[in-house]
């Protein structure tokens, strides 16, 4: 789902001329809008991350909106945004594509994300493994009986492949498999999380900010083994990867961040901004 947050702003036709000057030059001068697009996973980090660099540079103007890591890529590409957010790296068929529009993508890491695995709350399900979330999500399970849990057909959630957490939790947890082919592809991680709370069949992924605290969802413990400790993703597991699905959060520019696009990164990886991290639910890179 499509989310848009404007911060201070102004009359449509300015806003249009606006952003129409911050699409015709990727790296120029400072826009008067800076435009932020992707990932569903980042957009209420960015958010919050808006309006605090907004409180501290009274004055400037910041439009942040979700979509997936794919319509944030694809807006990098395009040349209309200043920062791409991506919960994955771009792919080296992304990077052929920008270096034919003459600029090299430059990421920067900006916060951590332990990828949660959410049940129903009332779920029995005390701990699961890499290899059972293959059976689940790429087929070969069906039924919460065949890995531990109580009878009833599971209900299997997924993100839109437009979403980079789709594409990382393909590529790192069903080791490049296909997704089943009834995984029910929801258009946010907070419909999947809305689901959840109340489907006591269902399962799904997510970054770990949008199930913590939810009413009817609970967070399973994982285990990169059939047989091993599982480990909840907490601040400290993700930062020492013990969690077995800890990723980087990334902002994508094209080029070295300028001018607008490198002070509000530089705001973001701040001791301010790593706050922020904590307070919307993810783990602080610093």
């Amino acid at each position: 789902m499509l989310k848009t947050h404007w911060i201070r702003a102004a009359a449509a036709a300015a806003l249009t001329t606006a952003l129409v000057a911050a699409s015709s030059n990727h790296a120029g001068a400072q826009k008067s809008v800076l435009v932020i697009k992707g990932s569903d996973t980042m957009v209420n980090l960015s958010q919050a991350w808006a309006e605090a660099y907004m409180k501290a540079k009274p004055g400037t103007q910041l439009s942040v909106t979700g979509g997936g890591t794919g319509t944030g890529v694809a807006a990098l590409l395009n040349g209309t945004c200043d920062i791409a957010n991506a919960s994955r790296e771009m792919t080296a068929a992304e990077i052929d594509r920008a270096k034919q529009r003459a600029f090299i993508p430059v990421p920067t890491a900006c916060a951590l994300d332990g990828l949660a695995i959410a049940v129903h709350s009332s779920n029995s399900l005390s701990k699961i493994s890499i290899p059972e979330l293959g059976r689940i999500f790429a087929g070969g399970a069906n039924d919460w009986s065949a890995i531990g849990g109580k009878g009833g057909r599971m209900v299997v959630l997924s993100r839109e492949s437009s979403s980079g957490t789709y594409v990382y939790f393909r590529d790192n947890v069903l080791g490049g498999k296909n997704y089943r082919s009834d995984a029910l592809l929801m258009p946010s991680t907070k419909a999947i999380a809305t689901e959840i709370a109340k489907n006591p069949n269902a399962i799904g992924y997510g970054g770990e900010a949008y199930f913590r605290g939810k009413a009817g969802v609970k967070i399973i413990p994982v285990s990169k083994k059939a047989v091993g400790d599982a480990i909840m993703p907490t601040d400290e597991s993700v930062k020492n990867r013990s969690y077995p699905i800890s990723r980087e959060l990334y902002m994508y520019t094209p080029g070295k961040p300028k001018g607008g696009a490198a002070d509000f990164i530089k705001f973001c990886l701040s001791p301010e901004g790593q706050k922020v991290v904590s307070e919307v639910g993810y783990t602080p890179i610093k």
